[in-house]
């Protein structure tokens, strides 16, 4: 969005347009509200604004719930948001921590600093990018003087009047739409800024999950997050954001549970060992904090094989950090062998799932030519040097024999 579109946006009659719109799933949607809105006498540039932004706020309410339709956009911006449920957990670790006031430093268009005020805590919003921090100060404008928003870089802010900060460092290149990712070493504001800023105040960092472990400081808590099944970020947590004696973890959030695993460092895995009744696949976020071996421990269970993420056992229990199957049994690898197997057995709906093998889901599916009216889930993996195919069921997570 460039600047032009938004002053003609940020009008009575554009919000009242944009308000009227609803929603617009389509591109067929998006064509006939063009058409509409021209028809009526709207200039090009605001109904283009218009029907970008309803666009926008109908995607955008996956991430912000209700709160998107009284909220303004840009792609980008919303492609790298916070979804608001961990949003919301990132102001509960500034509360729970004692502080009052917090600087977000590249705010983007917002939703951690709505969570920040939503939480009663005084926000600074800082963005480099001056539209984006124009879409910020209307979309926290509910929250009056206590947030303030500013069009700067965050390394030229002045910090003097808040307690602690939150550093979503830029790690795509600059844009309102089409971006790509930057190596670290080219995140702005850089990464050597802001450790040098969490030697001076309680500090916050939002990274992506699969940023280089090597390069996590030793003094930091490294939590992260999954979120509906997907892991969302790595947060970095400094100084009084820290909690004692933690230094890993893994946030699982489904719906309205919300559950962590933490330890003082990476866990050792259990054992290699033979395919047991149950076999079990961690969560994203348990298996980028190397707390494997901590849910294997806790389901009485081992490594199915060494530096894959499976881990197996006879106990019939499950747990909020692992998916859990019940095995049936062992299948040939050769897929000839298998499509017969698969076909004996009456399956004809398959769920495919793999880790330490070069298959493609969606290629092996048309090779198998499935028929049938059972169901199942088949495990492609390694173990030692040789590829097993396991056939199994899922185990309901809402069974009684669970395990946190």
């Amino acid at each position: 969005m460039e600047m032009s579109e938004l002053t003609a946006l940020l009008t009575p009659e554009g919000l009242a347009l944009l308000d009227a719109t609803g929603a617009v799933v389509t591109s067929e949607d998006a064509l006939r509200a063009v058409s509409r809105l021209r028809a009526a006498g709207h200039g090009p540039e605001l109904v283009s604004a218009v029907v970008t932004q309803a666009r926008l706020r109908t995607r955008a309410t996956a991430k912000f719930g209700p709160f998107a339709e009284r909220m303004l956009f840009t792609r980008a911006g919303l492609e790298q948001a916070t979804r608001m449920p961990v949003a919301a957990r990132h102001a509960g670790r500034f509360r729970a921590a004692g502080i009052t006031s917090v600087a977000d430093l590249g705010c983007g268009i917002g939703g951690d600093a709505l969570a920040f005020a939503g939480a009663d805590l005084r926000v600074l919003a800082v963005d480099a990018d001056e539209v984006t921090a124009a879409i910020t100060a209307y979309n926290l404008a509910i929250f009056g003087d206590d947030v303030r928003v500013r069009h700067a870089r965050a390394e030229e802010t002045d910090l003097s009047d808040v307690y602690a900060a939150w550093l979503d460092p830029a790690r795509r290149t600059a844009g309102h739409s089409e971006t790509t990712r930057v190596a670290a070493d080219e995140y702005a504001p850089s990464l050597p800024w802001v450790y040098a800023l969490a030697e001076r105040m309680p500090v916050g960092v939002k990274l992506g999950p699969a940023h280089d472990r090597a390069e996590i400081p030793a003094e930091a808590e490294a939590q992260w997050v999954s979120d509906g099944g997907s892991v969302v970020e790595l947060a970095l947590w400094f100084g009084a954001l820290a909690r004692p004696g933690i230094r890993r973890a893994a946030l699982v959030m489904r719906g309205d549970e919300t559950h962590e695993l933490t330890a003082a460092a990476d866990t050792e895995d259990e054992p290699v060992r033979t395919l047991g009744a149950f076999l079990h696949e961690p969560d994203g976020a348990v298996i980028r904090a190397r707390l494997i071996g901590e849910v294997a421990r806790s389901l009485d269970a081992g490594m199915l094989s060494a530096g894959i993420a499976y881990v197996t056992g006879d106990a019939a229990v499950t747990s909020p950090f692992v998916q859990s199957f019940r095995v049936r049994e062992e299948l040939p690898t050769d897929v000839k062998q298998l499509a017969r197997a698969l076909k004996a057995r009456g399956i004809g709906t398959l769920e495919i799932k793999k880790r330490g093998v070069d298959v493609d889901p969606a290629i092996l599916r048309r090779k198998l030519k499935l028929t049938g009216g059972e169901s199942a889930t088949l495990v492609l993996t390694r173990r030692g040097n040789s590829r097993v195919a396991i056939l199994a069921d899922r185990v309901d997570p809402a069974a009684p024999a669970r395990r946190d």
